[in-house]
Parts: C-alpha cells; sequence; structure tokens
C-alpha cells in the first residue's frame, strides 16, 4: 500500500467502524476470533468469526503500515535478539529489532539461526529502515558478528547479554499472545500476524507508569483519533 493510501473497504458489507473496532479487539488484547465475535455480538452485531479472521488477514497489515508511517523517525540505537517459538511442533527462530525507545523496527520468522538468518533478518531491516544505525546491540551469537562484519562494517556493535534487555523485554507480548492462542499454527500466518501485532498492539500500550492519569488518557485520545483517521473511520464518521 503506498504512502498516504487510504483503506478501500468495497465489496465488504460491515462498515469501517465494525470492521476497524474487530481488528483493534484482536490485536490489542489476548482475545481468540470466537471472542470477538461474542464481543461484537454484546454490542447487537452478528458476524462469524471466520469473517473476522479475514478483516484481520486483510486490514491487519494495512493498519500496521498506516502506523508505521505515522511513527517517528526510529532511534539509531538497535537493538536485536531472536527467540524460539514452536510451531505446529517445530521449532522457529523469531528475530526481532527494536531501538533505544523500544519501538520495534521489525520482525522476521526463520527456520534457522545461523549467519544465513542473520544476514537476511539485517538486510531486511536496513532496507525498511533505509539507513544503518549508529550502534547495533546483541547478545553473544556468532552469527550476528558474521552479519555485522559483511553489511554494516562501519556500525559500532556492542555484544553483551546484559545490554540487550530492551530486545529481550519486546518478546513478551508474543509470548502472551502465544500462549493465549495456545501456539502457532502456521509460519506464513505467524509472520503475517506478528508483523500486524508488532505495530498495532504497541500503539495503544504507552509507558503508563511515566504518566499521570490525566496525560494517560489524552495521549490515549491522541493515539486513538490516528487509529481512526488509518482505517478510515474519521472520513466515514
Amino acid at each position: 500500500m503506498e504512502a498516504g493510501a487510504v483503506v478501500s473497504y468495497k465489496g465488504f458489507r460491515f462498515p469501517a467502524e465494525v470492521i476497524s473496532h474487530a481488528v483493534w479487539l484482536y490485536h490489542r488484547f489476548p482475545l481468540s476470533f470466537r471472542e470477538v465475535e461474542e464481543l461484537l455480538l454484546a454490542r447487537g452485531i452478528t458476524v462469524f468469526h471466520e469473517a473476522i479472521r479475514q478483516w484481520c488477514d486483510r486490514f491487519g497489515p494495512r493498519y500496521a503500515a498506516g502506523l508505521r508511517r505515522r511513527r517517528p523517525q526510529a532511534g539509531d540505537k538497535w537493538h536485536l535478539d531472536e527467540v524460539f517459538v514452536k510451531i505446529t511442533g517445530v521449532r522457529h527462530c523469531l528475530w526481532r529489532a527494536v531501538d533505544q525507545d523500544g519501538t520495534v523496527l521489525d520482525v522476521l520468522l526463520q527456520s534457522k539461526r545461523d549467519a544465513k538468518a542473520a544476514k537476511r533478518f539485517m538486510a531486511k531491516l536496513m532496507k525498511k529502515q533505509r539507513r544503518v544505525p549508529r550502534v547495533m546491540v546483541t547478545d553473544k551469537l556468532k552469527s550476528y558478528g558474521t552479519a555485522h562484519r559483511e553489511l554494516m562494517p562501519s556500525v559500532e556493535h556492542r555484544s553483551h547479554k546484559g545490554l540487550n534487555n530492551r530486545a529481550e523485554n519486546s518478546h513478551q507480548p508474543t509470548r502472551q499472545r502465544e500462549r493465549a492462542m495456545k501456539g502457532f499454527r502456521s509460519a506464513g500466518r505467524t509472520q503475517r500476524f506478528l508483523s500486524a501485532f508488532s505495530q498495532i498492539s504497541p500503539h495503544f500500550r504507552p509507558r503508563r507508569h511515566r504518566m499521570t492519569a490525566t496525560d494517560y488518557r489524552t495521549e490515549m485520545q491522541h493515539r486513538f483519533t490516528i487509529w481512526n483517521q488509518i482505517t478510515g473511520v474519521s472520513a466515514t464518521a
């Protein structure tokens, strides 16, 4: 979807308000499609859970792209980390990059944890960010060192387990969602979901412990305004 593109709901029976609300519920809270269906039914909206799944598949990535475009430029200190997830019993490696403020820059699910996988992730990350960082922080995995020397040798590389808590903490929402979903079912769907989830969920999770109640409500109202603009609700209201 091109920058500034408007999300189209042509051909869908339900309006943007219902679709965007369902996608928000699914990505913001640890809910199943059937639970989202029940919450909508409580508001007098009858829709099958399979339709909600289709909405999330179609519009989740588009909403996430819109949020990404509205986000300020990422910081120049990137934290990279990887964690294992099981998909139908097979272990995969989820690579993640965040900046010094904890903003998720990218996620990539791969079957390997070797140098080739690290290079693929770094190349994808640089392409999306259109630049290299000032500092890259990783754990002691040797694959990062190999990828760093080949792809961004001019960047300072700090390799230390204790320095990478920022990226490790960023895995927690994914772990919570994995438990709520009772595991992931396929690599492709997991990648698509996590790519959207890593943008939508944090958008509605400001650092509340650093705000007064009034400031928090003001910030959330601002974020819902951005969400409505991205999803096209404000244009149809």
